[in-house]
């Protein structure tokens, strides 16, 4: 009886069975490449409307693109991008960059209960520096920005491209954290003093010290804010609840990227098993930068072997310098200098292969991208880079 060969299922699979993937993983594993060249394969061989949300495209894949300056606005790739590279795009492909200034100025005028409170929040001093380091601001306007563009239905597939965090969970507890921040003791602590007469007659005599070592008006300043703040919370809270519930919902899948080495595969090895104990979908994992499987091949090896063993003998070493126009000294060097080369690279792959497979388990996809040629720049890289990606594995 014939064994029945498991189905192949690759990530233009996972792509067309989503509507929301976040590309999640520690800083310069190519997370904004990769979320790109995912757009591309998508809006190429899916079709629909394609939108990338990313963080900090390079300026030469956006001027590639046929892009100008990017914001919040969505701006559409030209048809032309694709036809003057040979490519037939059945979809549309759209691009927008991470404002976070931009996208808490809107959250302040979805939530605030009146225009007075709203421009009393945004006139405010200290809301441009607060709101730069709020609460992991980043990741959670990444994850209101995605909502945002689901719940519009502009879009049939939203990628977005997540902000460089030193800790991975960062993206997945930021609608967590604002919520416990309206709750927690830090709003309180910092509005009670400016709510209560008894507790402000108390704490005159420290707040005039503040006032004369921070400047005057500094902590009432920071009191006004959380005050306004403050009074925003039932929006807030429960627009962090939906975008909560959205990180889980069935339409939605995270693509974990990595490279090989150490410390990126622990963090991802890390990242999948909170997204597993949190049942957030994880759907793939992308492993970036990898060395070409054929150097630990066994021909190779030794034919690496082989060049240590000439480069031992004088004879040999002799006549490839007769051949070659070159002193033994000289022919002996370069063949020593490359075999010890090679048997450094072949460690190195090693470690790699020890690696993947210990991440494979990780996810059901499980995308390799060799290390690519040259800087991944204009669309006709993004478009190889896509293949390796579409690669189909058993699922």
């Amino acid at each position: 009886m014939a064994t029945r060969r498991a189905p192949k299922y690759g990530l233009t699979d996972l792509l067309a069975a989503k509507e929301m993937v976040v590309v999640c993983g520690s800083g310069g594993t190519g997370k904004t490449t990769i979320a790109a060249a995912l757009g591309v394969q998508a809006a190429v061989q899916l079709g629909g409307r394609v939108l990338v949300l990313t963080v900090d495209p390079a300026r030469r894949l956006a001027t590639s693109l046929g892009l100008g300056p990017l914001g919040n606005t969505a701006v559409q790739v030209p048809a032309s991008a694709f036809t003057e590279v040979g490519v037939e795009c059945r979809g549309e492909l759209w691009v927008a960059m991470l404002d976070t200034k931009a996208g808490w100025d809107e959250l302040i005028r979805r939530h605030a209960p009146d225009a007075a409170l709203r421009d009393q929040v945004l006139a405010n001093p200290l809301y441009r520096n607060i709101t730069g380091r709020f609460v992991t601001s980043h990741d959670y306007i990444a994850m209101e920005q995605l909502h945002d563009l689901h719940a519009s239905g502009q879009y049939d597939l939203v990628i977005i491209d997540t902000p460089p965090s030193r800790n991975a969970l960062d993206l997945l507890d930021a609608p967590g954290r604002m919520k416990e921040f309206f709750g927690g003791r830090l709003l309180k602590w910092l509005t009670v003093p400016y709510r209560s007469r008894l507790f402000a007659a108390a704490s005159k005599p420290f707040t005039q010290i503040a006032d004369r070592v921070l400047g005057s008006r500094f902590l009432q300043d920071i009191a006004d804010f959380f005050i306004l703040f403050q009074t925003m919370e039932t929006g807030f809270v429960a627009r962090a609840g939906e975008v909560e519930r959205l990180l889980v919902d069935d339409r939605t899948t995270f693509i974990v990227v990595s490279t090989l080495e150490a410390a990126p595969a622990r963090e991802a090895r890390f990242l999948a098993d909170e997204l597993h104990r949190r049942k957030m979908p994880l759907g793939a994992l992308v492993l970036n930068r990898t060395m070409p499987v054929s150097v630990r091949r066994p021909a190779v090896v030794k034919a690496a072997a082989a060049l240590r063993e000439v480069a031992a003998d004088t004879a040999q070493v002799r006549e490839l310098g007769k051949a070659t126009g070159a002193k033994p000294a000289e022919v002996k060097r370069v063949l020593t200098e490359v075999s010890e080369r090679f048997r450094d690279i072949t460690v190195v792959a090693g470690r790699e292969a020890e690696r993947r497979s210990e991440l494979e388990t990780a996810a059901p996809i499980t995308a390799v991208v060799p290390t690519m040629p040259a800087d991944v720049h204009d669309l006709p890289a993004l478009l190889a880079l896509g293949e390796h990606l579409a690669a189909p594995t058993s699922r």
